[in-house]
């Protein structure tokens, strides 16, 4: 039985869910999201909660179960309050500011990096060396942030690099003499 797919999805006030069939709609201040779920699964909106359960007792409708409802729960959070990445940038000289539609990065390399922002997501550089990723697309954001992340990991000797603000890099000891 999955532990998380058997927890039903709260809906807050502010946030209009339509179910049609199998495509859910979620409306909230930030915006409208959708998505539509397995034939594996059933759900049912009821009583300001979403519950999701399997279709049938097959092991793809028991895989599929929690996930789903984690997907239609980042549907309603992202709605309601938006989700965020924070990244830290490393290293002398690196840095990062938001010209227009464009993410421009100084990370060490002969020319800059030059990132178009997306539609939907919104980055804003509140230091030249702290980038704040935020959106209501929970994959669009993380996917944005590695993206960004990917142009100069942290490496393990000094540091240096884009490296998520929660992320612990192990560090190596360096040569010795």
């Amino acid at each position: 039985m999955s532990r998380i797919g058997k927890n039903p999805v709260p809906v807050p006030s502010g946030v209009d869910v339509k179910l049609d069939g199998r495509d859910m709609t979620a409306k909230g201040k930030l915006g409208e999201l959708s998505m539509r779920f397995v034939d594996d699964v059933d759900v049912d909106f009821s009583d300001g909660q979403i519950t999701v359960k399997p279709a049938n007792d097959s092991k793809e409708a028991r895989m599929m179960w929690g996930m789903q409802r984690t997907l239609a729960d980042n549907l309603v959070k992202g709605v309601s309050e938006g989700f965020t990445k924070d990244l830290e940038i490393t290293g002398t000289g690196y840095r990062a500011q938001v010209q227009g539609n464009k993410l421009n990065l100084s990370l060490g390399f002969s020319h800059d990096v030059i990132f178009d922002i997306p539609e939907g997501i919104d980055i804003k550089c509140e230091r030249p060396t702290a980038v704040r990723v935020s959106g209501i697309d929970k994959q669009k954001v993380g996917q944005v942030a590695a993206e960004i992340r990917g142009w100069r990991p942290p490496e393990p000797y000094k540091g240096k690099g884009v490296r998520y603000a929660d992320e612990y890099v192990v560090r190596k000891e360096g040569k010795k003499k």
